[in-house]
């Protein structure tokens, strides 16, 4: 008997192999977008994408893993338990849905535990107009050095400039000065990069060439990290509009949260990758959600990525201690329980099954 533990990986390697085999198993191809670079076992990277139904589809559903690297395990194994899902495939075939699976937009943070790209990019703070000034985060600038600070692990005096932040701005307002985005400090969080990604350009040739046809389309796109543990949070991931935002929520329930109403675990974002939904494929009605699914209380996920971001600036550190580093960011953004996969690829599934049945009443 299959169960939700199975649909899970302990590594990027064994989660491609599993969901090419998965994509074999449903029927449907696989195109393979190489990375320039390996991994860390010395495997190939690639964002993977499988289609099922044909390319004059008028709706497509597309779900996307590993925005966020390390995130991909969850990721993932939502995907696998979607290509297992006879009766998913059958009700999208039945509605005259396309579904579209890309695997591991950020193959190489996948692999290495890392929630940024190669290039160190946040590829869901990347989606800029980079001919145009990018947007300024004075509240990072000026936190940078205590955020991710010279020595691991950060002194008191790192902490208490945290903490005045706090006091002045509020919790959020610390949240935000970190996780919005930035583009003044490229060894730091959250940057955004000053030209496109790797990941951001293999996203593209994607969605041109499958995402072009569609009169409506809709995007789940899987995250961790915020929220109650094995909770997925349903957050709008959309350009703001009454109708857009009102979709969202007669597909996935009133619970949809949205950045702009405040109503969010996230901070308000800057470069998002919804951005190419817009930008690619303006001919479709785009209806998102990212599914954030809770992992650790914030404050460890943020110590997590800063611990991380300093090993990476670091490359001489210990290596017990780079290597302990490298496994606290990977268990922050995915709790390797059985009860935590079940309750991910229940609620992803009961997603997808509501996009296609929204896809299709419109």
């Amino acid at each position: 008997m299959t169960t939700a533990e199975n649909f899970f990986a302990q590594g990027y390697g064994e989660a491609r192999a599993g969901f090419l085999a998965a994509a074999a198993g449903a029927g449907l191809a696989v195109q393979s977008h190489i990375h320039p670079r390996r991994g860390q076992d010395g495997e190939e990277l690639a964002l993977d994408v499988a289609r099922l139904g044909p390319a004059d589809a008028p709706a497509m559903l597309m779900i996307s893993s590993a925005c966020h690297g390390v995130e991909g395990f969850c990721g993932s194994g939502v995907q696998r338990a979607l290509l297992a899902d006879a009766t998913f495939h059958a009700s999208a075939t039945a509605a005259g849905v396309a579904v579209l699976y890309l695997h591991a937009l950020n193959p190489h943070g996948f692999s290495w535990w890392r929630r940024t790209t190669h290039e160190n990019i946040d590829l869901n703070r990347n989606w800029q107009d980079f001919s145009r000034p990018l947007p300024a985060n004075p509240g990072y600038a000026e936190l940078a050095q205590a955020i991710v600070p010279t020595s691991w692990p950060p002194t008191p005096a790192d902490e208490a400039v945290l903490a005045a932040y706090v006091t002045r701005h509020g919790a959020m307002g610390l949240q935000t000065a970190i996780s919005a985005g930035q583009y003044s400090h490229p060894d730091g969080l959250f940057y955004g990069g000053q030209a496109p990604s790797w990941s951001r350009q293999a996203l593209t040739t994607v969605m041109a060439e499958h995402a072009t046809r569609c009169l409506r389309l809709g995007w789940i796109d899987l995250h961790t990290g915020l929220g109650p543990s094995g909770f997925g949070e349903p957050i709008f991931a959309a350009r703001y509009e009454p109708a857009a935002l009102a979709r969202a929520r007669a597909w996935w329930g009133p619970g949809v949260t949205c950045v702009e109403e405040g109503n969010s675990s996230s901070a308000p974002l800057t470069g998002m990758i919804w951005g190419a939904a817009a930008d690619v494929c303006p001919q479709a009605e785009h209806t998102g959600m990212a599914l954030e699914y809770g992992t650790l209380p914030l404050p460890l996920m943020i110590d997590a990525l800063r611990a991380d971001q300093w090993r990476e600036n670091h490359p001489d550190a210990p290596a017990a201690v780079a290597a302990a580093i490298r496994r606290q960011s990977r268990d922050a953004f995915y709790v390797d329980t059985p009860e935590w996969k079940a309750q991910i690829v229940s609620q992803g599934v009961q997603a997808a099954h509501q996009a296609v049945a929204g896809l299709c009443s419109q």
